[in-house]
């Protein structure tokens, strides 16, 4: 599906050109980048839109509304040296929340809304504004990143789909100076603090490159995503929660050249 976005006040495109590289690292060819890449980068629209899909995924939680009150308790009233509070005839304090088997004080509510829900054009925009965000290398090294490339984004030749092993999907990083990052990513892995551990997600990696293929499909989906803080993804399936995670922009992005040809025909932007 094609988004046609209107942006006000937004100049014509820069035309702006950018190398395209070999998995060796050189430079083939230059193509110019969509005008997508041109849009400014809304902050409070990506962060908007990053709530929205964060809290979407969450799962409602509630307890039984009438849980631990399933008791015939009855305070005694005073003069009879104990707490009033719901007892049974044995004197076995029940109901109350600091009692054994008593209500929660305050339990999660079915009822609660936790998604916040977004504009679909809000939305759109937001994708849109963190794809361009990709582009500029003042926001990618306030994210972190480190990279030895001179120009952003980083555009590579289509065998970059092709690759097959880790090993070799490794190299290609260290030939397109990139893997650096990926280390960075490596040496900051960390064992979560509290019970999060004991679930199942005992380690926190923080966030690496983002890989942009064509489809999901090509065999370098598996290849990269042995890699720490490494996400690959299909350029149909670009999301805010993969180009700005924690709702940050600029997120140090490799496309291959067939996904960037399929992001310039998804978001057409004209200028009003």
């Amino acid at each position: 599906m094609a988004y046609r976005i209107v942006w006000l006040g937004l100049r014509e495109s820069s035309g702006k050109r950018v190398p395209v590289y070999g998995l060796d690292g050189t430079p083939v060819k230059e193509v110019e980048l969509p005008s997508v890449f041109s849009l400014p980068v809304r902050k409070d629209l990506i962060r908007r839109a990053f709530h929205s899909a964060h809290t979407a995924r969450l799962q409602p939680k509630g307890r039984d509304p009438l849980a631990g009150m399933r008791r015939a308790g009855e305070s005694w009233g005073i003069h009879h040296s104990v707490a009033r509070v719901p007892r049974l005839d044995n004197g076995r304090a029940v109901i109350a929340p600091m009692t054994r088997g008593g209500r929660l004080a305050h339990p999660p509510r079915v009822e609660k809304v936790l998604h916040e829900e977004i504009n679909k054009k809000e939305r759109i925009r937001a994708i849109a504004s963190a794809i361009a965000a990709t582009s500029r290398e003042e926001l990618v090294r306030a994210r972190g990143h480190k990279f030895s490339v001179e120009t952003l984004p980083v555009i590579v030749v289509d065998d970059l789909e092709s690759v097959g092993s880790t090993a070799e999907a490794k190299k290609v990083l260290q030939n397109l100076g990139l893997w650096e990052d990926v280390e960075r990513a490596a040496t900051r892995k960390r064992v979560r603090s509290g019970k999060g551990k004991m679930r199942g997600r005992r380690y926190k990696v923080p966030k690496s490159l983002l890989i942009v293929v064509s489809s999901h499909d090509v065999p370098a989906v598996k290849a990269f995503r042995n890699l720490p803080g490494v996400d690959v993804i299909s350029a149909d399936s670009l999301s805010v929660l993969h180009l700005a995670p924690g709702g940050v922009p600029g997120r140090l992005t490799v496309y291959s050249l067939s996904a960037l040809s399929k992001i310039g025909e998804k978001f057409e932007v004209i200028s009003a």
